[in-house]
């Protein structure tokens, strides 16, 4: 963290946006205006370690969407900064490289309290941990589930924030079945797909 005056607090949403949906435009307004931060930016992933690539829609029409779908929100904005990394994404990496570009930023990762509990999976995750704080916003899920086995230091905060159980993948599945998924997107972002033939195929 820098004292400079150009330094600020900054979320980082990461998530192939596949497509971007209002799930995830409620929950990032809720989490940039109620927790303290400057921004917030949604870190588009070209691939995801854990999820096959082949059901990814193009990284630049996924990242168009967001541009889109953010365009009234002052205080988000779309990262593309995955894109020129070595693939798979690691979130490590992409911290690593943030840091040394945005010396005066503070970044703070932003997951979903399912994501939490394989973060142990992450590479280099006591290195994360020990370096960057964590905000984790509640979902569904079973809470007979163990407690979590995180290393200290773990700068860990839960957040009280909407449970939005809108799925991308119950988004493409309507669209496939030429379903009206217009009250799930941004308008922009509904405009954007209706008429075209993204995710009406398999």
């Amino acid at each position: 963290m820098s004292n400079s005056l150009s330094s600020k607090h900054v979320g980082l949403f990461f998530g192939s946006f596949n497509p971007i949906h209002m799930g995830h435009l409620i929950l990032a307004n809720h989490i940039v205006e109620t927790q303290g931060l400057a921004e917030l930016w949604f870190v588009v992933s070209p691939q995801n370690p854990f999820k096959e690539k082949k059901s990814l829609l193009s990284d630049h029409h996924r990242l168009d969407m967001v541009q889109r779908a953010i365009k009234n929100y002052p205080k988000m904005r779309a990262s593309n900064v995955e894109f020129a990394l070595p693939r798979p994404s690691y979130t490590i990496d992409t911290l690593t490289h943030l840091a040394e570009k945005y010396p005066h930023n503070e970044f703070t990762l932003i997951m979903g309290e399912d994501n939490l509990l394989g973060l142990h999976k992450w590479k280099n995750a006591k290195a994360l941990l020990a370096k960057y704080p964590i905000m984790v916003y509640p979902r569904l899920m079973d809470r007979r589930r163990p407690e979590y086995q995180l290393p200290e230091p773990a700068r860990i905060v839960h957040i009280d924030a909407p449970i939005i159980e809108l799925s991308a993948t119950h988004i493409r599945g309507m669209i496939a079945e030429g379903k009206n998924v217009r009250p799930l997107l941004p308008p922009e972002v509904f405009e954007y797909l209706d008429g075209s033939s993204f995710y009406k195929t398999s």
